[in-house]
């Protein structure tokens, strides 16, 4: 049972006990020179001609820049998706007891987890200069299907392929990370009652695993979005590209790319939003309720003040010696 403190100082052994605030004048400090900033920031946004407000209003949401916008959108939606599906397929094959599964599962992630996403764009992107001809077909055998390199992988095939496939990497690591840390004796106990391995996977280890698995997954989300915008080096008309069309007509550079700063942040922020319910979501019960409720609030973390360490102070006192005075 907890003791709320008393209004006033409370005396033990003829000794007057009072609760002291810590003081932190280099916090107040710092909050006054932030303060100070953000307000030559403010001031500068307002008062600078050179942003263009008026430019970045008339843009915002004009037809090719909301087009550009929802071409990122489904771009990020598509590439993660297919990051994750086959990112599940690679951290299973690095599981999975066959060394030749391991062997080609390590080699695709150090592969492109070791290289730029941009090199790996523009070399996809001239994938026709090592191969001008596609073709399906048995190994040296006939061929039933063939076409032109050019005209199958067009600019969105490239993005959208070189996206997910990198994202395939970082999403097998993350995936694998989240399985490894489920406990083996939840296997051990799933295999006694007769489960077998798929069902295990799907009904035992993948649930305990998305609490591991949600946060950096949405860190990801919110990377691939941002990550969309390395397309524009092959003429795919995504948000910044197709801002970049326009000022290259208007020589507004950079009112233009606030507009599409400003719709990058705006996706992120809901991004933000909807990882904090996931992560919310999946993390229930992990946590005891006491341990929740003493945690310190948003009010405590801001002010800094440990209201619980100073009623525990006054409602527990140091103990006295024989003679009644406190140690």
């Amino acid at each position: 049972m907890t003791t709320r403190a008393p209004a006033h100082p409370v005396g033990v052994g003829g000794q007057t006990l009072k609760v002291v605030r810590l003081k932190h004048p280099g916090r107040w400090i710092a909050s006054a020179v932030a303060l100070v900033l953000a307000a030559m920031l403010v001031n500068t946004l307002i008062t600078n001609k050179n942003f263009q407000w008026d430019v970045v209003a008339k843009y915002f949401t004009s037809k090719s820049v909301l087009s550009g916008l929802g071409r990122t959108l489904e771009l990020t939606a598509l590439a993660m998706l297919i990051g994750i599906v086959l990112g599940v397929v690679l951290a299973l094959m690095r599981l999975s007891g066959s060394p030749v599964l391991k062997s080609i599962a390590g080699l695709y992630v150090w592969v492109f987890r070791g290289t730029p996403l941009l090199v790996q764009l523009i070399l996809l992107y001239n994938i026709s200069a090592l191969y001008p001809k596609l073709s399906l077909g048995i190994p040296f055998g006939p061929e039933f299907v063939s076409g032109n390199v050019n005209t199958i992988i067009t600019p969105y095939v490239v993005a959208l392929a070189a996206l997910a496939l990198n994202e395939a990497a970082f999403m097998s690591e993350i995936i694998r990370g989240g399985i490894l840390s489920v406990e083996p004796g939840q296997v051990e106990a799933a295999q006694a009652l007769g489960m077998r391995r798929n069902r295990i996977t799907r009904r035992v280890v993948l649930p305990q695993a998305m609490r591991f698995i949600i946060p950096p997954t949405g860190n990801q989300v919110i990377s691939m979005l941002k990550a969309t915008s390395l397309v524009s080096v092959i003429a795919l008309p995504e948000l910044l590209y197709s801002t970049q069309v326009i000022y290259t007509r208007t020589y507004q550079t950079i009112p233009l790319l606030i507009v599409a700063t400003l719709w990058y942040l705006i996706v992120t922020s809901v991004l933000m939003v909807g990882q904090g319910f996931l992560e919310r979501r999946y993390s229930r019960g992990s946590r005891s309720s006491g341990a929740t409720i003493q945690g310190p609030t948003m009010l405590r973390r801001l002010t800094g003040l440990n209201w619980r360490s100073a009623r525990t102070a006054v409602a527990d006192p140091p103990p006295l010696t024989p003679e009644g005075r406190s140690r």
